[in-house]
């Protein structure tokens, strides 16, 4: 294997040009990836990670001053015109982006769209472009190729499409892939499987990659190398052995201890969760189904005979993959979903027979924390008036008093009592799922419903405002529904843990019995696809994955290069 470096960074510095002034994104940057390596560039948001990689590809906006010099092969892009960055494009370097979504174009079938790719680069052209279109799906292990290669973005699931956009990078043999947050939007077990695909292209192609992440366990599991960037510089270099064991500069030490870990358990933020003294009830679901009705067709039922309860002063963690039916069952307990049939039984009283101001009154005893808190958040709002809404709706209080409230809560989630009159646009992401865990107590609830409420954050935020929560649990004793996909922050959190598949429950119990000692076939591929922030354990982690998957009769998922080959 050649050492000579397909991609280089040589005092990288970017600046860009603002109303605001000018913002200082990359400071001198070094970094270089050889062939069949993968290098993990890790930080928090607006660290400088994404506007670096962008540098490779020529794509930053015409605001941006570009210094030093990004060397991809033999050819300097900082000194290429459009036409020829445009050759070096897919021939050269490609890109795998975080959103598969928005980096396919939707109207055109994900065959034509990998052959394009080959026809721009004059790879391939008409009968051949499509057929080497269909090998590469095969590669990247989709099945039924052929039938795939016709059909839209739309009607691909999450982890298909991220693997169409991996062969698109594919498509023209590119020296290097700059993969941007590939795994973010999916599911535990297809990131596992993304990883190792991606895991086997760097082995058997040679091909250089640039891991962007912001995932420990990723980081753990996919590099060879680690760079740690910090408002834009490079804060540390090594080994992942060196830098995920052993680490020496504060921040990534600081981003290390923020990293839930799988097996820990409660007290991992600093905050022990405390037991639950009471057998009350805050929640009870019995027998309880969802269905969708669908013209002309039979209703998609999507949670199916689902039964389980949390007591007062108790987090119960709710998980499973995407379209398991976790989120489904969140808003159907906020009365925002009708049920078809079962009961749900919120504090006593039966929520699918409530109607009017009978419903009006017992949601002021439920409390909801949503996913994305940039969109739960109405942005022409002041935080104060956010955070009052509920009191001003159930006509709780006058305004002195309402104001009170809401100081009193800003100081609970360890928000300044100036952040008043700021708007939400003013807040980082961190500071705006605060709001929304203060909004969701304002009333006081006896149950709070927390729907995905840290997979937006960073790993730090994530870390702060978890231990936030579990003071908050601790301090206003609420019954906790908390819905997740990331089975660390279960593990962190919860009493009890329910496992869903497909909209029916597959395994139930306490912490330690679900997720240390897994009797269920699915609970266990959950567990095993789980990264931890240890490369060391980590690679036995993977190796235990693979013969799990082995002796349940599945393939591990590798690159087919017998269809590249061709």
């Amino acid at each position: 294997m050649t050492q000579e470096a397909v991609l280089q960074f040589k005092d990288l510095d970017v600046k860009f040009k603002t109303e605001f002034g000018r913002v200082h994104a990359v400071k001198g940057l070094n970094l270089e990836v050889r062939p069949g390596e993968v290098v993990a560039l890790v930080g928090e948001s607006g660290s400088g990670k994404s506007v670096t990689a962008t540098t490779a590809l020529g794509l930053l906006p015409k605001n941006a001053a570009i210094g030093g010099e990004t060397v991809v092969g033999q050819h300097s892009i900082t000194k290429l015109n459009g036409k020829q960055l445009r050759t070096i494009r897919g021939n050269h370097v490609a890109m795998v982006f975080q959103e598969p979504m928005t980096a396919l174009n939707p109207v055109i079938r994900v065959g034509e769209q990998l052959t394009e790719a080959m026809e721009v680069h004059g790879v391939a052209f008409g009968r051949e472009a499509w057929s080497r279109a269909v090998d590469l799906l095969k590669a990247v292990g989709i099945p039924n190729a052929e039938r795939r290669a016709k059909q839209f973005p739309h009607e691909l699931s999450g982890g298909m499409r991220q693997r169409v956009v991996i062969a698109m990078a594919l498509s023209c043999d590119p020296e290097v892939i700059i993969a941007d947050e590939p795994t973010t939007a999916l599911d535990v077990t297809v990131q596992a499987d993304i990883l190792d695909l991606l895991r086997s292209l760097k082995d058997k192609l040679n091909t250089g990659i640039l891991l962007i992440t912001h995932n420990m366990g990723v980081v753990a599991d996919m590099a060879d190398r680690v760079a740690v960037m910090f408002k834009g510089e490079i804060v540390e270099h090594g080994t992942a052995e060196e830098v995920l064991l052993h680490p020496q500069h504060p921040y990534t030490k600081r981003l290390l201890d923020a990293v839930p870990h799988l097996g820990d358990g409660h007290g991992q933020f600093g905050s022990k969760v405390n037991p639950v003294t009471t057998d009350e009830l805050a929640l009870e679901v019995r027998n309880f189904v969802i269905e969708y009705k669908r013209q002309g067709k039979k209703p998609f039922r999507a949670v199916d005979d689902v039964s389980f309860d949390v007591r007062r002063g108790e987090i119960v963690g709710l998980v499973g993959e995407s379209g398991s039916g976790k989120s489904t069952i969140g808003r159907a307990l906020l009365g925002l979903i009708p049920a078809h049939s079962g009961e749900v039984r919120v504090l006593g009283q039966d929520l699918t027979k409530l109607r009017g101001q009978e419903l009006k009154k017992l949601r002021r005893r439920i409390g909801v924390i949503f996913q994305d808190p940039a969109a739960s958040l109405n942005p022409r709002l002041p935080i104060g008036d956010v955070i009052a809404e509920p009191m001003v709706v159930h006509k709780i209080g006058n305004a002195a008093e309402r104001k009170a409230r809401v100081h009193e809560l800003l100081d609970a989630v360890r928000l300044p009592r100036s952040a008043y009159n700021r708007y939400p646009h003013e807040l980082s992401g961190g500071q705006r799922q605060r709001v929304s865990i203060a909004r969701a107590l304002t009333l006081n609830p006896d149950l709070l419903v927390a729907d995905e409420p840290t997979s937006a954050l960073d790993v730090s935020v994530q870390a702060s405002v978890l231990e936030m929560f579990t003071d908050l649990q601790t301090e206003f004793g609420f019954a906790c529904l908390f819905i997740s996909h990331d089975l660390a922050v279960i593990d962190s959190l919860a009493h009890r843990v329910v496992v869903m598949q497909y909209g029916k429950i597959v395994e139930k119990g306490t912490r330690e019995e679900v997720l240390l000692d897994a009797k269920e076939e699915y609970t266990r591929r959950l567990l095993a696809a789980a990264p931890v922030p240890d490369p060391i354990e980590q690679a036995q982690r993977r190796e235990e994955r693979h013969r799990l998957l082995e002796s349940l009769g599945d393939e591990v998922v590798e690159l087919d290069t017998r269809e590249l080959d061709q």
